[in-house]
């Protein structure tokens, strides 16, 4: 659990700096964290789900189910958690929506951090952008929706323009991709991946950087959620959604 012990303490700390009244998405992320008593890992998940009824809420979005809200405000103890590792890599993929500009697109990072603990339950994952998890009254209850139909790109879009210099260090930049499926990748003789999204546009690791972040994709393809942002020093970032890695990227077409 290194992972969330990691959150939680770097969790509390923003909560303590911040105003008495809290944003929703840090309500939610807060209450998303006590869900971690719940032993059986179905209902954590619908206890995560509607964790994010604030957000919903301020978005005046329709509510999550009644039977997740529930379990959000009266998480219930008792007995070992179940798939630790996976509650930690969503809890820490949730954890980095915070640097996403806007509660809607917020909403949609939170929900794609969720992806590993639905592979691990055998629930549907999306193969496309993020969905809009719309609530719906299923058997047992938990988030249902159907991913967009697939668009047909007609060609990678223009190459992205360098920031700043510190950009990235004192400010939140908003990302270039955000949440894109990925097409393929490659790997070369040294480990570096060359990545290709969905919109055809092609992304490899720069120099030196598989040494200290290598990437270890057992199955990279459409269910993988791609999002790049610019970074200090003229460089681009690449994360994957429910990873706690970050890769040093540079576009070449």
């Amino acid at each position: 659990m290194r992972h969330l012990c990691w959150a939680l303490v770097l969790g509390a700390g923003v909560l303590a700096a911040l105003p008495v009244q809290a944003r929703p998405r840090d309500e939610a992320l807060s209450g998303a964290f006590r869900c971690a008593v719940i032993a059986d890992s179905r209902a954590w998940l619908d206890c995560y789900y509607g964790a994010v009824q604030p957000v919903r809420a301020a978005l005046k979005l329709p509510p999550a189910l009644v039977g997740q809200i529930k379990l959000a405000m009266a998480p219930p103890g008792g007995g070992a958690p179940r798939d630790e590792a996976v509650r930690d890599d969503v809890m820490a993929g949730a954890a980095t929506c915070n640097r996403v500009a806007g509660d809607r697109p917020w909403l949609d990072c939170y929900y794609a951090a969720a992806m590993p603990m639905r592979s691990t339950l055998g629930l549907s994952t999306p193969a496309q952008g993020p969905a809009k998890f719309a609530p719906q009254p299923p058997a047992p209850p938990v988030m249902a929706y159907a991913p967009p139909p697939p668009a047909k790109p007609a060609g990678p879009p223009p190459m992205p323009r360098s920031t700043g210099l510190f950009n990235g260090m004192f400010n939140n930049i908003k990302p270039v991709v955000r949440n894109m499926p990925m097409q393929s990748v490659t790997f070369d003789g040294n480990g570096a991946f060359t990545v290709t999204l969905s919109d055809g546009e092609v992304w490899t690791q720069g120099p030196e950087d598989e040494v200290y972040h290598p990437a270890r994709w057992r199955d990279p393809g459409p269910n993988m959620l791609v999002t790049i942002a610019p970074d200090a020093m003229h460089t681009f970032t690449l994360t994957v959604a429910g990873e706690n890695r970050i890769y040093k990227v540079k576009r070449i077409r």
